[in-house]
C-alpha cells in the first residue's frame, strides 16, 4: 500500500509488474496494456467483448498505441473524460492473472487511490513484489487489538470512554465511544459510523452523516443513563471504504447528475466497500457479543451476525433530509435497500 502512495511499481507473484496510474511519477513509463475495473471498462465502452458483470472485477485492456501516464490518467479518472477524447480503438484481453489482479485492485482501494494500472511498463523503476496473498494482512480482523483508551467527556454526555484500536499492517486507526458500564447484563445499544470528514467535521448538506453521528452519540449516552451501556464505533472507512480523495470524484461526478451508486462505479471503484467485520471484532474486544443495532441498513445486521455478534433487536437511525441530500438518501433506499424507518 505504501508503494502504491509513493507511485513505485509492484511486481505480482506469478503475473506482471504493475504501476500505479494514479500516483506514478516516472515520465519515460510506457506499456501496451492496462489493467482498470469493469465498471470503468464499461463506462468507456471498452469491455466489449466480455459483460461487467461484477462492477469491480478486473478488465485487461490493449490500446492501439503505447500507453504512457498521462493516457493512462485519462483512461482511469472520469473527471477527464471530456477533456481527454479517448484514441482507439481498444480492446479487452484475457487474463490468466485473475486472481492477482482482483488483489491489486482491492489494494488500490484501500491505498485511496484510483484502480488503474500501466502492465509490464518499460522504464517504471524498481518494482516492490506482490503476492495475492499479502492482501489478507489487510483484511483479518484478527490482527485487530485496543491500542489505548481513556476517559473524554463530550457534548453527548461527560461519562464517555473512547478506545482506540490498531492492526500492524494498517494506518487506520478506529475509536470506539462507550457511554455506561460493559458489564452491564443487557445489551448495548450500538452504531457503527464510518468516517466522513466532510459531513463530521465539515459539515457538509450532502449526506446525513454528521446530524447520524450527533444523534448516536446522544442515544447511546441516554441508554447509559437509563441504567444500560451504548458504544459509537467510529470506522475509518471514508467515503463507504474508497477513502476521501475518491469520495470527492464521487461529488463532482454527482454535480454533473450522476447519482452516489453510479459516481462510484464510473470511478471503477465498488458502491459497498466498507469491513464490518472489523466492527464485529472491535465489538468482541469491548466485550459485546450480542448488541442492539441502530441502523436502516440491513447489510450491516447481516454482517455483523455473519461474523458471530448477535443483533438482538434493529433500532431505527433516520433523521430529516434537506434540499441537499434528498436524493443521496433516496439513492440509499431506492437502490442500495435502506429501510426508511
Amino acid at each position: 500500500m505504501d508503494a502504491l502512495r509513493h507511485g513505485w511499481p509492484i511486481a505480482l507473484d506469478g503475473g506482471p509488474t504493475l504501476l500505479p496510474a494514479e500516483t506514478a511519477f516516472a515520465p519515460g513509463a510506457r506499456a501496451e496494456r492496462m489493467l482498470i475495473g469493469a465498471a470503468r471498462a464499461e463506462t468507456l465502452k471498452l469491455a466489449n467483448q466480455r459483460e461487467a458483470a461484477v462492477p469491480e472485477a478486473p478488465v485487461l485492456v490493449r490500446g492501439a498505441g503505447k500507453f504512457d501516464l498521462a493516457a493512462a490518467r485519462a483512461l482511469a479518472d472520469p473527471a477527464l473524460d471530456l477533456a481527454n477524447p479517448l484514441k482507439g480503438p481498444f480492446r479487452a484481453e484475457s487474463l490468466d492473472w485473475a486472481e492477482g489482479a482482483a488483489a491489486a485492485l482491492e489494494l488500490a482501494r484501500i491505498a485511496g487511490i484510483l484502480p488503474a494500472f500501466l502492465v509490464d511498463p518499460a522504464n517504471a523503476g524498481e518494482a516492490q513484489p506482490f503476492a495475492p496473498a499479502d492482501l489478507a494482512a489487510f483484511t483479518d480482523p484478527a490482527r485487530l487489538v485496543i491500542a489505548a483508551r481513556a476517559h473524554l467527556p463530550v457534548a453527548a454526555g461527560e461519562a464517555c470512554e473512547i478506545v482506540a484500536f490498531r492492526t500492524p499492517d494498517d494506518l487506520r486507526e478506529h475509536v470506539a465511544l462507550v457511554f455506561g458500564d460493559p458489564r452491564s447484563d443487557t445489551p448495548p445499544l450500538v452504531r457503527l459510523h464510518s468516517e466522513c470528514l466532510t459531513g463530521d467535521v465539515l459539515g457538509s448538506l450532502k449526506c446525513d452523516c454528521g446530524p447520524q453521528l450527533d444523534a448516536a452519540l446522544h442515544a447511546a449516552s441516554q441508554k447509559a443513563r437509563s441504567g444500560g451501556w451504548g458504544v459509537v464505533l467510529y470506522l475509518r472507512q471514508e467515503g463507504r471504504g474508497i477513502g476521501l480523495v475518491n469520495k470527492l470524484r464521487a461529488y463532482r461526478l454527482q454535480d454533473e447528475g450522476f447519482d452516489t451508486i453510479d459516481a462510484n462505479r464510473r470511478l471503477g471503484l465498488p458502491d459497498e466497500a466498507r469491513d464490518f467485520p472489523v466492527a464485529a471484532r472491535m465489538l468482541d474486544l469491548l466485550g459485546a457479543r450480542s448488541v442492539r443495532l441502530m441502523t436502516n441498513n440491513l447489510a450491516k445486521v447481516v454482517a455483523l451476525e455473519d461474523a458471530g455478534v448477535r443483533v438482538v433487536e434493529r433500532v431505527p437511525h433516520q433523521l430529516p433530509d434537506n434540499p441537499h441530500n434528498a436524493r443521496y438518501l433516496a439513492t440509499k433506499r431506492d437502490r442500495a435497500g435502506h429501510l426508511l424507518r
